[in-house]
């Protein structure tokens, strides 16, 4: 098995994600089998409880764990799903070390932070590997190599190149400046990037430098030099219009055949045709398509962070070029809409609305009046988890006639809690159990015959990732039902609703899922939910 650290330099949010992704689907059309790891040197113990706007979107894998985004990057790039074996955190691997040792694993000897915890991590990192049977494992760690926090983890490098020291690379992504002042590309915090790695006893055998420019042959010579490596491995990764380029970019560089080199392989195929025609559709097109998106996790200050909804992005995305039409995204705050309605007449220009998932009380009117606007204007409108709910209470106070409609997330003394906890979960929440404790992973539902959702997965029964503690009321649902509402999607275990849908004669997309469906999605496999909601908006 060959081992593949990807680190960071200079600064985080530099593209280790996509590059690992990348490197992962050029090895993938060369015949091996591929899985990724991601570190993430934080204290929590998964992702669950960290803020969406200064984390980033929590991803959840098929068997309920509450990971890092970039995990979703792997499954969309990689075509597979990826469990929780493939996640640590810091807090993770030093639980584990603690747990083992009252359980006296360590036979009473004395347990050291080194080698103790980097052995944790190695041994995390060879069952994730084993446990997908692969032929490569890309293992990216979070944050940059000049912070504290990953000294354990590039540890844990140093120790696996020095035991295997013919099946373990590394790869440095940097980020090359352009001050506006020079207007010249700076090589000199890469330079010291990888003084800092080599200090932690690892050199970098590839380095790929991000900018916004490509790299030129001098640059890549003053790289090579200084940071002991060919020019030749120094990869130009500039800026590009979509993510999904890079994989071509990188094969242009002959990435994954210097990667080969250096780890003894030898290629088993060689097809990159479908990223082609992928690459060849999405800067084909030319009809575009509106969407908003409307969220309550895209501020952070005064900056836009729409890494919070990655998932959802990627999916719409997705959805829209298998219609072989370009995606005008625009990021709405339901807060907007709550503070002032006359905006709702600007939604009259767009051509869908999606409402994400989310929690609490902020935005919650406004997500109201956004639904009933699309609701009754005929707008296509496609809500996930938090966006089913709320489609449920303004249909339950508007078309029902249930004024006091509501979820007991946000009014927990509403006389008509239309979405109300799961079983268990009131009891969770009264004793500060937030971690790891909502309905996580893939469950099982059935559709209704003739329903959209049928239609669009062309299957009865249909398995999708939840992330909830609340769930639609099944003593209101006769009565959204009477009033024309169609549950189309129940799961058959525990009888709850997934699906809401109004009837095509009725609206020409108005659909809700319990679930995320966007969690499925791949630029190869377009989930088929975001492509039919695409097909409304055309129409």
């Amino acid at each position: 098995m060959k081992y593949i650290f990807v680190v960071g330099g200079v600064m985080s949010g530099v593209g280790k994600g996509a590059t690992t992704s990348s490197i992962g689907a050029l090895l993938q059309s060369k015949g091996f089998k591929v899985t990724s790891v991601k570190i993430d040197p934080y204290i929590n113990v998964d992702a669950g409880t960290m803020n969406p706007t200064e984390h980033g979107e929590v991803f959840v894998t098929t068997d309920g764990d509450e990971c890092d985004q970039d995990i979703g990057n792997y499954e969309r790039f990689l075509n597979t799903n990826i469990t929780s074996v493939n996640y640590m955190t810091t807090g993770r691997v030093y639980l584990s070390v603690i747990e083992r040792e009252r359980a006296m694993g360590y036979k009473g000897r004395n347990v050291q932070v080194v080698p103790d915890v980097p052995n944790e991590v190695i041994a995390r990192i060879e069952h994730a590997g084993c446990n997908a049977r692969a032929d490569v494992v890309l293992i990216e760690i979070g944050g940059t190599v000049g912070e504290y926090e990953n000294i354990l983890f590039l540890e844990a490098v140093r120790l696996m190149k020095l035991r295997e020291p013919k099946n373990v690379a590394s790869i440095l992504v940097s980020y090359l400046p352009i001050p506006s002042t020079l207007g010249e590309m700076k090589t000199k915090p890469t330079q010291h990037a990888v003084r800092l790695l080599n200090g932690t006893g690892i050199q970098p055998d590839l380095i790929v430098c991000r900018a916004s420019q490509p790299v030129d042959a001098v640059r890549k010579q003053k790289i090579g030099m200084f940071c002991n490596v060919a020019p030749e491995d120094v990869i130009s990764a500039p800026h590009v219009q979509t993510i999904y380029e890079i994989p071509l970019m990188f094969d242009e560089q002959k990435v994954a055949e210097r990667i080969m080199k250096k780890l003894g392989m030898r290629a088993r195929a060689n097809n990159l045709a479908p990223w082609k025609k992928l690459v060849a559709t999405i800067k084909g097109a030319k009809r575009e398509v509106k969407i908003a998106v409307l969220g309550k996790y895209f501020a952070t200050g005064d900056y836009i962070l729409s890494d919070a909804y990655i998932s959802v992005i990627e999916a719409i995305k997705h959805g829209a070029w298998a219609h072989d039409v370009k995606p005008i995204l625009t990021w709405l705050s339901s807060e907007e809409f709550e503070n002032n309605p006359r905006k709702l007449r600007e939604l009259a220009k767009f051509d869908g609305i999606v409402v994400p998932g989310g929690f609490g009380t902020r935005g919650f009117e406004g997500n109201i009046a956004v639904i009933k606007f699309a609701r009754e204007k005929k707008i296509p409108y496609f809500g996930l988890c938090y966006g089913l709910q709320m489609a449920v209470i303004e249909f339950a106070r508007h078309k029902c006639a249930i004024k006091n409609a509501h979820t007991v997330e946000v009014s927990p003394q509403t006389p008509d809690p239309i979405v109300h906890f799961m079983p268990g979960q009131a009891e969770k929440m009264k004793h500060k159990k937030y971690g790891g404790t909502m309905r996580l992973g893939s469950y099982d539902c059935a559709l209704a015959a003739g329903s959209i959702a049928r239609a669009a997965y062309k299957t009865d029964l249909i398995s999708e990732r939840h992330r909830h503690r609340f769930e639609v009321n099944n003593d209101y649902r006769a009565r959204l039902e009477k009033n024309g509402m169609v549950l189309s999607g129940v799961n058959p275990e525990l009888d709850l609703v997934e699906i809401i849908e109004l009837p095509r004669a009725v609206h020409p997309f108005f659909v809700g899922v319990q679930f995320h469906p966007e969690f499925q999605s791949r630029p190869l496999a377009p989930h088929p939910l975001f492509r039919d909601f695409i097909g409304a908006c055309l129409t």
